[in-house]
């Protein structure tokens, strides 16, 4: 089982290495491009013996005191059978 978590920064929360990026892609040529908000992705192996419901609670959990800061970052988790 594979547990899926993204992390991004909350709207509002400056991104400075998302503006970098965007810097980056106007110098070279892209011109369609408005806006860059940088993030996080996580892969995690889950013991294929735990229950749906429990990987989630499992995972979210460690997404929220380990892997993400809750006050600038939010997380989205996906379970993968």
């Amino acid at each position: 089982m594979l547990a899926k978590v993204y992390v991004t920064l909350k709207t509002g929360v400056l991104d400075p290495q998302g503006k970098a990026i965007h810097h980056a892609a106007e110098t070279i040529g892209y011109q369609g491009i408005e806006d860059v908000r940088q993030g996080k992705y996580f892969e995690i192996r889950l013991n294929p013996s735990l229950a749906d419901d429990q990987a989630r609670t499992e995972v979210e959990k460690f997404a929220h005191d380990v892997l993400a800061n809750p006050v600038i970052e939010n997380y989205r988790v996906e379970i993968v059978r």
